[in-house]
């Protein structure tokens, strides 16, 4: 299944994705810079830059700077990471930056649960940007 993140809150989307993964589902997600984050602005890049600053190079924790790995990790932190179901469930889960040419003419599917309705929101791929990434 191809999932489309565009406009689509971050954390709605990555409890669909880890709840289709567990069920035996292989999901590719299209457009991982462009899923959203709600709040405001500066309170969410400064939550996340402090993520990113928490760990070093050596010991850890490493967060992420580029988008589709935001959001892969985020859908980690859905499955249950301790057993086997769960690092299986991960590894049917594959998500990229904009759209590869072999997803181009395939249908994208969309949770409507997940779609970003009204409010104050900012782009993953802000957040990555703010992060150093040049994805």
């Amino acid at each position: 299944m191809i999932i489309d993140g565009e406009g689509q809150v971050l954390g709605r989307l990555a409890s669909s994705v880890a709840e289709l993964a567990q069920s035996g589902e292989r999901v590719r997600v299209v457009n991982a810079e462009k899923a959203v984050i709600t709040g405001r602005r500066k309170k969410i890049l400064d939550r996340y830059k402090e993520k990113y600053d928490r760990g070093d190079k050596d010991n850890g924790p490493h967060f992420p700077r580029r988008p589709d790995r935001i959001l892969r990790r985020t859908i980690r932190g859905m499955l249950p990471q301790s057993k086997a179901s769960g690092r299986e469930a991960f590894d049917r889960v594959k998500v990229y930056v904009g759209i590869p040419r072999e997803f181009e003419g395939e249908e994208r599917n969309r949770f409507e649960d997940a779609s970003l309705r009204s409010g104050v929101h900012v782009e993953l791929g802000e957040v990555s940007s703010h992060l150093g990434s040049n994805f």
